[in-house]
Parts: structure tokens; C-alpha cells; sequence
């Protein structure tokens, strides 16, 4: 686990007070501030986070085919469940649930495929239900092993993790390529120009915003690319309104508004090991967040902190959501503001809320194309793989086991997307939990590493512990 910060902060490590701090005998993390530094504060966060939020309902929606209704009550429910999950992870109750940092939680994109794999080995009508069970189960499953995860942290070393986020990144690709042609493959005129164009437009201004912008811009420019491509769009007939027209302006979800949870063995196995790799992400947020912050995060902090993880996980279906878990851009904003308050966070977490009881707000999400989603989808999750390759940098490729180790378990996890009937002969469940490359990456990578570095090793390789980098 990471050192607290010894001596004065340095330009590469923790932030130190800002100058203007409100009440310097409080600790940063505790700080109050006046609305004129919180609200734009948290303003921030939200644009940094929002797109992520709305990703996974907009991918598991299209994949099951989900009307404008339909898709205006998933985003709502996502909003709602991130705002939840915040608020509690941030304000804490006791000593149950919350790190008390300024941490965001929400659903992650990690569950996406495994959630897709799912839903592909399901009947029409049983797949949201199908895919609810397994995210229930995987909400008690986090609850259940959280309090003993520090022990099992060195079998996710950044060898393990690395491969494993590089994957959700690759894995998820033919998604918003499928979203560039158009988004639906029945269509007559799937793949067309105007489609490709319309996405590589919206990429170049994501890419504009990127080179020209400053620090503000750059953290908003996938949501500006979004705007300003839907706004695009609009002349040539390609942006639907109906979901805004029809949504209410104002409605709490309704319980199993998808209907009421299948418990399918593949797909809660599936599930379970995705709720593994999120755990760890989220324990190196945690501590990155305390060195950030200068509030050491120790066992019991990540122990309350990946309990909210679990509560929301567990508790997020019954309206509509899915796995949940930390949001790593947030803590990248934190260390580039240096606005350490765990109230801004609270606040932004309040404004999710209120954005998920108003489905009308979530209905404008439903207005950008699905060729705009595209072309910032292929930066959204072409940075998720970057990440993931960010990561095994600090997993000692050096070493040849670990090469062979990185190998083997990326090509396991391409498997699925260079050939989708490879498991075609296998059982269901096999197929559920082999035709996710997450799942089946991260299940190789876990063995081979028990494999060279623990089984019948003593010291003989020295793999590195997670990290708060």
C-alpha cells in the first residue's frame, strides 16, 4: 500500500494547500467552500464524468434493443444511482459505508462486454433481467470479500489489471465503430457516407478542442464534441427528437421497470470477476485520491469505500443500473484543480440526482446520433485501452515470465473479437464466460500469474504491488 507523503509536496506529488483556502486549521478534504468556488468546482466534475455515466446504459440499451422510452428510463437510472452512490461515498454513514473523500461513483464501462456477452446468450425479453441478476449477485459478492480484499491485492498486481483495462478498451472498439455506420446493421443504408462522415467530423473536433483548447476545454472537449456534432447533424435530418418530445419532465424510476432479476450461473461467474477488477481500480483510486489529498487512505478507508461500491452494485438494478465503481478521470481532476473538498463532489453527486429525476434532462442525451457517438466513442474507449497500457508499464516487462503472461492472456481476450464463433461448440456457460475477452483475459492472466509468481515460488520473481499512480 502506498507511503503517506513525507516533507514538502513536490510538483509530482501531492497537491499542496491552495492559498486561498477558506479555513486553513481545517484539513482541504473537509473544507466547506462558498458557492462561488463550489459550484463551478463541481461543474467540473460533472462535465468529466457525465459522458462516462451515460456510456454504459447507452451501449447495454442499444444492444437490447430498447425504444426512446426505454433509453430516456435507463440514462435517468443511471444519473440517479451515480448521484446516490456519490453522495454516500463522499458524506459516509459511520463507520459502514463511505472513504470520505472527494470520490465519484458510478456505473464503469468494464461491465460492458461482459453485460453484452450476456445479453447475446439470452432470450428477448430475459436479457436486462438476466443481466440484473448477475449484477445483484456481483453487489454481494464485493460486499461479501471487500473487508478481506487488501489480502487479495497481490494476485491483481498491475500485471494482471493492466491486461485486463487494456482489454475492456479493444474489446469494446467494434461498439462504436458499429455507431460510426450508423448504429443499426438491419438498416438498408448501414455504413453509409453521410454516417462516416458525420463521426469523423465529430472526432476532428474532439481532436481540435485537444491541440487549441485550454486546461477547462480539454476536460469538456468530448462533450463539446458531442454538442457540436449533434448540432451538425440537425440540417440533414439525423438527429431524432421523439425521446424529448415523449419523456416526462419530472419521474422517479420505477422498481424492476425491466422486469424482475434472473440468476443465470455463466453470467453472475462473469460478472463476479469483472466486480474483482473494479474493486482494485477502485483501491487504487482510493489511494491515489490519499496521497493526492494528503489523507493517508488505509485498510479501513478502501474497506468503506469498496462497500459503497457493493451497496450501490447491489442496490442499483432494482432502478435500472449496473456495476459501480470508481471513476478515475474525477481523480484526475481533483489533482489538476487542487480543489481537494469532498463537498464539491457531494454537490456534484446532488446534481446527478437531479438530472436522474428529471428524465426530460437524460432525454437530451438520446438526441446525439449514434455517428456522433461513434467518433467520440473511439476516444472514449480507444483511452480506456491506453490506460491499461499505462499500466502494465509499471508491471516489469523486463521479465520473460511476465511476457509471455501479458501474451497469452491479451490473445486469449482477442479471441471473442477476431473470431465471435470460436466458442460456437462450447457450453452456454462457457460461452457467456469465454465469449467476453474481459472475462476471459482476466481469468488467464489471474491463473498464469498464480502460476509463475506464487505457486511453488517463493521470491524467485518479484511482481509490483498495486499502485496509487
Amino acid at each position: 500500500m502506498a507511503q503517506p507523503a513525507q516533507g514538502p509536496a513536490s510538483a509530482e506529488g501531492p497537491c499542496p494547500t491552495p492559498p486561498d483556502s477558506v479555513n486553513p486549521s481545517v484539513h482541504p478534504v473537509d473544507e466547506k467552500l462558498p458557492a462561488s468556488r463550489l459550484v463551478p468546482a463541481a461543474l467540473q466534475h460533472i462535465a468529466a464524468m457525465y459522458a462516462g455515466v451515460v456510456t454504459p446504459p447507452l451501449i447495454i440499451g442499444q444492444a437490447v434493443g430498447l425504444d426512446a422510452a426505454g433509453m430516456t428510463r435507463l440514462i435517468a437510472a443511471g444519473l440517479l444511482i451515480a448521484g446516490c452512490a456519490t453522495i454516500l461515498q463522499t458524506i459516509g454513514v459511520g463507520g459502514l459505508a463511505g472513504n470520505r473523500l472527494p470520490f465519484v461513483n458510478a456505473a464503469s464501462s468494464a461491465g460492458i462486454a461482459p453485460m453484452l456477452a450476456i445479453a447475446e446468450t439470452s432470450a428477448p425479453g430475459h436479457q436486462l433481467p438476466a443481466i440484473y441478476g448477475a449484477v445483484m449477485v456481483a453487489g454481494v459478492f464485493c460486499l461479501a470479500v471487500g473487508p478481506f480484499f487488501g489480502r487479495l491485492l497481490r494476485f491483481f498486481p498491475p500485471l494482471v489489471t493492466g491486461v485486463v483495462i487494456t482489454l475492456i478498451g479493444v474489446t469494446l472498439m467494434p461498439v462504436p465503430v458499429s455507431w460510426a455506420q450508423g448504429g443499426d446493421r438491419t438498416a438498408a443504408d448501414f455504413g453509409a457516407m453521410k454516417y462516416l462522415a458525420l463521426a469523423g467530423f465529430t472526432l476532428v473536433v474532439i481532436l481540435l478542442f485537444q491541440r487549441f483548447g485550454g486546461g477547462f476545454v480539454k476536460q469538456i472537449a468530448l462533450l463539446l464534441g458531442l454538442f457540436i456534432g449533434t448540432v451538425a447533424a440537425i440540417p440533414f435530418g439525423m438527429a431524432d427528437f421523439t425521446a424529448l418530445r415523449e419523456a416526462p419532465v419530472a419521474a422517479l424510476p420505477t422498481p424492476f421497470a425491466f422486469g424482475a432479476p434472473e440468476f443465470q450461473p455463466a453470467a453472475i461467474l462473469s460478472l463476479c470477476i469483472v466486480m474483482l477488477v473494479l474493486m482494485t481500480e477502485s483501491s487504487a483510486g482510493m489511494l491515489a485520491l490519499g496521497e493526492i489529498c494528503e489523507r493517508r487512505s488505509d485498510g479501513r478507508t478502501i474497506t468503506r469505500g469498496l462497500r459503497t461500491d457493493g451497496i450501490a452494485t447491489l442496490l442499483g438494478p432494482v432502478f435500472g443500473g449496473f456495476p459501480t465503481s470508481a471513476f478515475a478521470q474525477n481523480v484526475g481532476v481533483v489533482s489538476l484543480t487542487r480543489v481537494r473538498s469532498r463537498y464539491v463532489v457531494a454537490t456534484a453527486g446532488g446534481a446527478l440526482l437531479v438530472l436522474g429525476a428529471f428524465p426530460v434532462l437524460g432525454a437530451v442525451v438520446s438526441l446525439v446520433p449514434m455517428p456522433v457517438l461513434g467518433g467520440a466513442g473511439i476516444v472514449l474507449f480507444g483511452s480506456i485501452a491506453v490506460s491499461g497500457i499505462r499500466t502494465l508499464s509499471e508491471a516489469g516487462l523486463d521479465d520473460s515470465s511476465n511476457i509471455i503472461l501479458v501474451a497469452v492472456a491479451l490473445g486469449a481476450g482477442i479471441i471473442p473479437l477476431a473470431a465471435p464463433t470460436f466458442y460456437a461448440g462450447f457450453p452456454a456457460w462457457a460461452q457467456t464466460v469465454l465469449g467476453s475477452g474481459i472475462s476471459a483475459g482476466a481469468l488467464v492472466a489471474v491463473t498464469l500469474n498464480l502460476f509463475f509468481h506464487h505457486l511453488g515460488t517463493r521470491s524467485r520473481h518479484t511482481v509490483p504491488a498495486l499502485k496509487s499512480s
